[in-house]
């Protein structure tokens, strides 16, 4: 039921955490190049993954996984968009993280979920729709329970410990290609471009649907360029941080719709199929949500997607590459 979640809005805010700190650390290092600069992402994200490994493991607060996931998305992000400037071991892959990341992912997004819907959902409930989803709630505590059991085999597991270790082993000595030893600025617009190339001619952006394929797709799409960007917030001029902004709004609005359909699907058409019992307000709370999370997608989607929008963009996209701030 739980397949690649959302991550609520409050805690999503803390995934560029550490990406603009990074930037501004990499920005004031003289003669800073392509492939120092990979190598710093990488670091930081390798760190904070050393850092995390034994509070997801503890399980006391479900935060821990969640950045977790976070870095190693970051991990691959940086892996796949610096490749070029990069000299890395056998085995350290883009793919192979992405691998990783999969098998974190069923347990964060049960605990997205039951989040949901203790903190969001159950409280506007009346007692008999409540008591009518007990059941459900108890087999998400048992999908959670077993979900645990496979995270822990995978940051026990052979793979994920070779990875890290072999990228440890390639900080100590790192090695780049002719590409990574080029001054980073005159390369800024490039490092950002491939992760943008097509954005917008996704047919997400004029889809008409809540419920399209298309709009889970292009959340994935959203969520690459902001990767590809944050790193480079220090380089970036004020209307280009707000389009970054602008982006995680939209992945926010996408996320939103796509949980609200699986809560949907998961429990109010399950719970028609498998009971008697109606759930109205459920179904009139989820109506209600995913409206709103409707209207504010089709308003940023709308300005974004403008010609006079993406134009502009473009300028300052390009601004990245004049040696100094946009």
């Amino acid at each position: 039921m739980a397949v690649e979640l959302h991550e609520p809005a409050p805690t999503q805010a803390l995934e560029s955490e550490a990406a603009p700190a990074q930037a501004l650390e990499n920005r004031a290092q003289e003669g800073l190049t392509c492939g120092r600069f990979a190598q710093n992402l990488i670091h930081s994200q390798v760190r904070r993954l050393g850092k995390l490994q034994a509070e997801v493991l503890a399980d006391r607060d479900p935060e821990p996984l969640h950045q977790l996931r976070v870095s190693l998305r970051r991990l691959r992000t940086a892996l796949g968009q610096f490749a070029a400037a990069l000299e890395l071991p056998d085995g350290v892959t883009e793919r192979r993280v992405a691998s990783v990341a999969s098998r974190t992912g069923l347990c964060r997004d049960l605990d997205v979920l039951t989040l949901r819907l203790r903190e969001q959902i159950l409280p506007q409930l009346p007692a008999n729709e409540v008591q009518a989803l007990r059941g459900a709630m108890k087999r998400l505590g048992q999908d959670r329970e077993k979900a645990l059991q496979a995270l822990f085999e995978a940051l026990h597991g052979a793979r994920y410990l070779k990875l890290l270790a072999r990228l440890h082993q390639w900080q100590q000595h790192p090695r780049f290609t002719p590409l990574g030893h080029q001054p980073l600025e005159p390369w800024l617009n490039e490092w950002p471009a491939p992760c943008l190339a097509g954005l917008f001619l996704h047919p997400g952006w004029r889809e008409a649907d809540p419920e399209a394929e298309s709009l889970h797709d292009l959340r994935k799409r959203i969520k690459k360029a902001r990767y590809a960007l944050e790193p480079l917030e220090a380089w970036c001029a004020p209307p280009l941080i707000a389009w970054i902004e602008q982006l995680r709004m939209a992945q926010d609005h996408l996320g939103e719709l796509h949980d609200l359909q699986i809560l949907n699907q998961g429990f109010v058409e399950n719970q028609r199929r498998g009971r008697t019992t109606d759930l109205p307000v459920l179904h009139a709370v989820l109506e209600n949500q995913r409206l709103r999370h409707w209207l504010g997608w089709r308003q940023l989607a709308n300005s974004l997607s403008t010609a006079a929008s993406r134009q502009e963009l473009q300028r300052h996209l390009l601004a990245l590459g004049d040696g100094g701030a946009c």
